[in-house]
């Protein structure tokens, strides 16, 4: 059976599943080069190009749940490039969907799955707008049990919902969860706070989580009661671009993008008591509901689900639990997860199936007809004279997290290097590198928490004692690096190369993209990222081709 599914609104992407299998995957701002874009237009095309074979079933998916005018378009649009019909199923609701594509990718065959995101499904009473998920617990086995413990909404109080008719509406939509729908805010609203405040978009709270680890260590209220977020606290206000986001109540004249060695600290703080008071209530909640059902597998997902610095809280704080971060854990694995629950759903199929990584971008290959033939030892010299080497190979990640497909590679050795590709990337001086280490190094020099690897760049560490100055390049100003293990596969073969060369086992590794850009997907947007940025070489692993620029010198 083949399920074609695909999302709208940011991050929109398509996805074909056969016989339980990704068989296509495509984001469309990969095609379109417009960063998050809504509509995934291109995508559609592509697939439908490629003639994969009959299709089953298309799933239109929204956070809406109510498509209104777009889906009348769409339904018209895939009648026309597809000849059938396209399904608005109402039970593929938005955290049904990023819990299914967490479940299915984790290879637990029984877990509890935790959404934490911003904006969920809207719930209507009257054709009013009266609520959206913000976070839902979902109790999760094959083939196709995702059944919802607790659902919380926020509301918007201004309107004037009946409370008591909200609850009677989802208890009857959701009759076997615990319901809340006495927040005005949630856990991504109360962070988004501080990074509205840094006069980021709400899709940018990863610059606050970099932000945050130069905030002070001091005790911080509590922003939350009772599993609540404390209103009086925050407010709304409407931002540049026109989107209604939450800030910190009397803070609006102090919002700006300039952060700078000079005011940095007040901002830091914020950030910091955000990331802190956040982690602190998705645990909380984690808790709960592992005492609850005593289930000790757990997947986590949604937007906030990116957070690598709660994610390390989370495995500290329960060393018992197996967890699994979704590294496809923003809306972009929306059309994933409802094209994997449709399957399951429709053939009751048990087996599980685990990717084994999420290099399954689609992409088109072609070949590139300059450069220069290139082996591994010659891009380790690169790096060695502290050049910046793009790596450039197959598919690229589903993801945000650069995983060595679609990376920009320079020496962690050199405690500059934050610095250096912070300007070539254009991003801002407080945000941090991952690094990549070999997988047999990983306990020698990052405290684990137990852990064996860390695959997908999920998780940030504590390095170990004076084992930082080794790599001072990726090491965050609080002695913690995200990282990313390798065992095989062209960038292991790199880094046990360099490693042989300067008894060094960690590259920092960063997406190939320039701020504000999607990822690179083509040979072609990578050769023209090298050419009107400093980057200095980038290297083709499919072709051995090696294209380099002239020196530069980085001040």
């Amino acid at each position: 059976m083949r399920i074609l599914a695909f999302n709208i609104a940011h991050d929109s992407s398509v996805c074909s599943i056969n016989k339980g299998h990704i068989e296509f995957f495509c984001k469309e701002e990969r095609l379109s080069r417009i960063k998050r874009d809504k509509h995934p237009f291109k995508s559609l095309q592509l697939y439908k190009s490629k003639n994969f074979g009959k299709i089953d079933h298309i799933l239109y998916c929204t956070p809406s749940n109510y498509g209104g005018e777009s889906e009348f378009y769409y339904r018209e649009y895939i009648k026309k490039i597809f000849d059938m019909e396209m399904h608005n199923f109402s039970s593929l609701t938005h955290h049904l969907c990023h819990a299914s594509s967490a479940f299915y990718n984790s290879g637990f065959k029984k877990a509890l799955t935790f959404v934490i995101d911003r904006n969920g499904s809207i719930l209507f009473d009257n054709k009013i707008d009266a609520c959206r998920e913000s976070e839902s617990v979902f109790l999760c086995s094959y083939p196709d049990i995702l059944t919802p413990l607790y659902k919380s909404f926020w509301t918007n109080d201004s309107i004037g919902i009946n409370k008591d008719n909200l609850k009677k509406l989802i208890k009857n939509s959701f009759p076997l969860s615990d319901v809340n729908v006495d927040n005005e805010y949630s856990i991504t609203k109360v962070y988004e706070a501080a990074t509205t405040l840094i006069g980021q978009p709400v899709l940018e709270n990863g610059k606050t989580m970099g932000l945050a680890s130069y905030g002070s260590d001091k005790k911080y209220h509590s922003l939350f009661l009772n599993g609540s977020p404390i209103t009086n606290y925050f407010t709304n206000i409407i931002d540049e671009d026109g989107d209604n986001v939450v800030i910190f109540k009397d803070q609006k004249d102090n919002i700006t993008k300039n952060i700078t060695q000079n005011n940095y600290k007040f901002y830091a703080d914020k950030a910091k008591h955000v990331q802190l008071e956040t982690q602190e209530e998705s645990l909380r909640l984690i808790k709960k509901y592992i005492s609850k059902t005593k289930i000790k597998n757990v997947c986590i997902v949604g937007g906030y689900g990116l957070n690598v610095v709660a994610n390390n809280y989370y495995i500290k704080n329960l060393p018992n639990i197996n967890f699994y971060f979704e590294p496809v854990a923003d809306d972009t694995g929306i059309a994933m997860g409802a094209a994997y629950f449709k399957y399951r759903n429709l053939t009751k199929d048990n087996k599980v199936i685990t990717p084994k990584n999420n290099f399954y971008h689609y992409y088109e290959d072609s070949k590139i007809n300059k450069g220069t033939k290139a082996t591994m030892e010659d891009v380790c010299r690169l790096l060695i004279d502290q050049k910046s080497v793009a790596i450039f190979e197959g598919a690229a990640e589903a993801g945000p997290r650069a995983l060595g497909h679609r990376s920009i590679l320079f020496d962690s050795r050199n405690k500059n290097c934050k610095n250096i590709v912070n300007k070539i990337k254009n991003r801002e001086w407080y945000r941090p590198f991952a690094g990549v280490i070999l997988k047999k190094q990983f306990k020698k020099y990052f405290n684990t928490l137990g852990l064996e690897e860390s695959n997908n760049m999920t998780i940030n560490f504590k390095c170990k004692k004076n084992t930082a100055k080794l790599f001072p390049g990726v090491v965050h100003v609080d002695n913690s690096c995200r990282v990313q293990t390798v065992s095989s596969g062209f960038l292991y073969e790199l880094l046990k190369q360099f490693n042989k060369l300067t008894k060094c086992p960690v590259l920092l590794n960063t997406s190939l993209n320039l701020a504000g850009e999607p990822l690179v997907n083509t040979k072609e947007e990578a050769l023209l990222l090298l050419n009107k940025s400093k980057l200095d070489a980038i290297y083709f692993v499919d072709e051995k081709k090696l294209i380099q620029k002239e020196k530069h010198e980085f001040k």
